[in-house]
């Protein structure tokens, strides 16, 4: 496991200088699966991601899954997920505000309002999993639809960036002291990952690569993954991985982000 952490921070410190101009965080997570029977499983999963380099805590999670065979090659399962995020919200001048008509200082595109919060999401997802091996080789192609439920939330103050007081644009911003509600919202996404395995029967590590699409009426992310699983025996598993996420089009403030990935899975 030190091996593999120190691996990971090897790893984590060259794509860190690469990144000039997108986000680069991490992902580390903890499985636990439990075969009931041939065909039935079930699942628990938590999971803490970062961002801003690092420097700040993304989110928390928390989920649970049950997986059923259909066929030798198709498998089904649902879950859900508790989401516990760090949002981050903003808002810029544009050429219509008063404030920049005025012609006092202002710019369209400077920072108007912003808000720091931790908040819940409700998530469920229900994918279908086909797979077929050709040799070392296997591909599969799954299909997942997700709902995630953000519930209203209230803060006590937001920070803003004009004093109108003096007019004056203030860079570092001030909170107004008044309460601010964002309404609750639902989302619906279909997420549709091609994934690649190649086991080494010689040496117990499996490398993958996959690509997955996120789509809301038009497509909204990317993220490409490469990485590899290490068997430490037949219940214990070790992955180490790479990922690409590009933003197309969102309204959460995310920004194309490279993530180093660190997962234990165990199967009972």
């Amino acid at each position: 496991m030190k091996r593999l952490l120190y691996l990971l921070m090897a790893v984590a410190m060259p794509i860190s200088v690469l990144a000039q101009g997108d986000d680069f965080g991490t992902i580390l997570s903890v499985e636990a699966d439990k075969k009931v029977n041939k065909k039935f499983s079930v699942g628990l999963e938590a999971e803490m991601r970062t961002r801003d380099d690092v420097k700040t805590v993304d989110r928390w999670s928390l989920g649970v899954q049950a997986g059923y065979k259909v066929l030798p090659w198709l498998k089904a399962s649902a879950g859900y997920i508790l989401l516990y995020d760090n949002n981050e919200k903003y808002s810029y001048y544009d050429d219509d505000d008063d404030v920049v008509k005025r012609d006092i200082g202002v710019e369209s595109g400077f920072l108007k309002r912003s808000a720091q919060y931790w908040g819940t999401r409700h998530r469920f997802h229900v994918s279908l999993t086909g797979s077929h091996k050709f040799g070392k080789l296997t591909l599969s192609l799954r299909e997942r639809w997700q709902y995630t439920y953000k519930p209203e939330y209230t803060i006590d103050a937001r920070r803003i960036y004009f004093d109108e007081d003096d007019e004056e644009y203030v860079a570092e911003g001030f909170l107004d002291g008044k309460s601010h509600t964002y309404r609750s919202k639902a989302k619906n996404v279909l997420r549709s990952r091609l994934m690649a395995e190649y086991k080494i029967k010689t040496i117990p590590i499996t490398p993958y690569a996959s690509a997955e699409l996120f789509n809301s009426w038009g497509l909204e992310k990317t993220r490409y993954t490469i990485g590899s699983d290490y068997r430490i025996n037949k219940r214990n598993t070790v992955s180490l991985y790479y990922r690409y996420q590009h933003v197309s089009d969102n309204d959460d403030n995310e920004a194309d982000r490279h993530l180093v990935g660190l997962s234990y899975q165990v199967k009972f």
